[in-house]
């Protein structure tokens, strides 16, 4: 159940808004080179880190995808007192935004606050109503004149939490999708003995669209394709055992389907025999809602790949508080490894 969690800690913590990866592109670029063969960034800023097949006479390529982005935001205002207001980045819960430290990069970093109303100054009818992400500003504790030496309409804003350890499990925010780039980090560490050429992508933009993974994909023409991402872990009090998705220490979950891929089921097989045959804990997962890179893997090579996904059970999704367990953190690296080992050795004709 050992993983390297001060790595982790520094991958999530970094900063990288959809299209505005930088920060963590350059973390992610300096952790790879010396574990790849060759590593490539394309137009659209995707990291593709290519390791060679030991058993590849036909050059098949196996593509997988782990995006680097996390959700955030964007400033489109600054009032005359210096209040910011934003646009989001990526699917937000507005209750979430209450009371919570962000960072806007403008030309230095600069920690803010969302505000809102008080709600001693609230009507009834406001008391009672769900928030919108528009009842919400950012005050940096700053003059309009202080701000502009700093912050400019464009900026992109992260959210600010630092990951900690609780029981078994990691907190932080943005374990969407960093422990899945965390994971492909840790797979291309151990991966000895990979059958084709393994492309371990780092896409861009996928809170905004799967858009790094579409270009990838057009460009790599895969075979074969894994996605790495979270999913829901829905074992909360009140929730009603078909609502749970997946649990937190019961395994890494093998994808069936989401709201924008059905599997392979060829792929699912693979997955599920492989873990069953190295005793690697898993549990399936349907997603009736959401969806993840393995779409634009499957379907945006010119004659599409064999996909699939495996996920990450995650509770409190999409908040500054996600939680993740380490045992199936460490099951994900190990069934990944598996997987590109023994990928030649499954019947995909059948």
């Amino acid at each position: 159940m050992d993983i390297n969690v001060a790595l982790l800690k520094e991958i999530c913590e970094i900063a990288g808004a959809p299209g505005f990866e930088k920060r963590v592109r350059d973390l992610v670029i300096g952790l790879v080179t010396p574990l790849a063969d060759e590593v490539k960034i394309d137009n659209i800023g995707n990291v593709i880190a290519i390791k060679r097949g030991k058993r590849n006479p036909d050059g098949k390529r196996v593509m997988i995808a782990a995006h680097m982005d996390e959700i955030g935001f964007i400033i489109t205002h600054i009032d005359e007192n210096g209040f910011l207001r934003f646009h989001t980045l990526g699917g937000f819960d507005p209750k979430t935004l209450t009371a919570q430290r962000v960072i806007v990069h403008g030309k230095k970093d600069l920690v803010g606050v969302m505000g809102s109303k008080p709600i001693h100054v609230m009507s009834a009818e406001e008391k009672t109503k769900l928030p919108k992400s528009t009842d919400f500003f950012i005050d940096l504790g700053m003059s309009k004149e202080e701000v502009e030496k700093c912050i400019t309409v464009g900026d992109p804003v992260t959210r600010d939490r630092e990951l900690i350890e609780m029981g078994d499990c990691v907190n932080c925010k943005s374990i969407d999708n960093r422990v899945a780039v965390f994971i492909l980090i840790e797979t291309l560490k151990q991966l000895e003995n990979p059958a084709y050429d393994v492309y371990a992508t780092f896409t861009v933009q996928e809170e905004v669209g799967l858009r790094g993974a579409n270009v990838a994909a057009h460009g790599i023409d895969p075979d074969f394709g894994i996605a790495l991402d979270t999913t829901i872990a829905f074992d909360v009090p009140g929730a009603q055992a078909h609502e749970r998705v997946t649990e937190l220490g019961k395994g890494t979950a093998i994808k069936i389907m989401d709201a924008m891929t059905i599997c392979d089921y060829r792929m699912v097989e693979f997955m599920k025999q492989t873990a069953d045959k190295a005793k690697i804990s898993w549990q399936p997962e349907i997603l009736v809602a959401g969806g993840t890179d393995t779409a634009g893997v499957q379907r945006m090579g010119k004659q599409g790949a064999i996909a699939g996904a495996i996920s990450i059970p995650t509770r409190h999704l999409h908040q500054v508080i996600e939680m993740a367990h380490k045992k199936d953190i460490a099951d994900s690296i190990a069934l990944l490894i598996a997987c590109l080992e023994q990928i030649d050795g499954y019947d995909w004709k059948h």
